[in-house]
């Protein structure tokens, strides 16, 4: 959550050529509301279950570089297809740069009139481990802009072979 996702997967795929896909878009798109509103009226559990239908079928696609929602890998099904059938970047942002991108943002149900400093590191305490059971490779996400960010990416998977020169 607040790990610049979007931004830095749009620049990413943009990059290397690929279609950028949010996850959490693409279930808006396909249920006609928000996230928001499906937690509100649904619950975390019913949009948990179309999470999972949408990275079930995300992840069959190909040239595609997929933003996941923050809580994917809270599912097994989903921990195990984005093994199976994905490279996986962890963008680990400190909690400090979590708390100032969030401070304003009215989007992030699990945030709402709570604490977000305490909520933001209970998720990271019971997410980051299922994060690096399924990450390729773990990328600590600072206050850069977006193109140096992206260029620190390109080397770091450049230099695990992950990807070439050339994308």
């Amino acid at each position: 959550m607040a790990s610049g996702k979007t931004t830095l997967g749009r620049l990413l795929a943009r990059q290397l050529g690929l279609k950028f896909i949010d996850s959490d878009h693409e279930i808006e798109r396909r249920n006609g509301v928000s996230v928001a509103t499906i937690f509100d009226i649904e619950g975390e559990d019913a949009f948990r279950d179309r999470e999972e239908r949408a990275i079930d079928e995300l992840m069959d696609r190909k040239r595609v570089l997929v933003a996941t929602g923050g809580g994917v890998v809270l599912r097994e099904a989903n921990r195990v297809r984005l093994r199976q059938k994905s490279l996986v970047l962890f963008l680990n942002p400190d909690l400090e740069t979590q708390i100032k991108r969030t401070l304003t943002d009215r989007k992030r149900p699990l945030l709402q009139g709570k604490d977000k400093a305490a909520v933001l590191e209970e998720l990271r305490v019971a997410r980051y481990p299922l994060y690096r059971q399924v990450a390729d490779v773990e990328i600590p996400v600072d206050n850069r802009p977006g193109k140096k960010m992206m260029d620190a990416i390109l080397r770091r998977l450049n230099r695990k072979g992950l990807i070439t020169d050339d994308g």
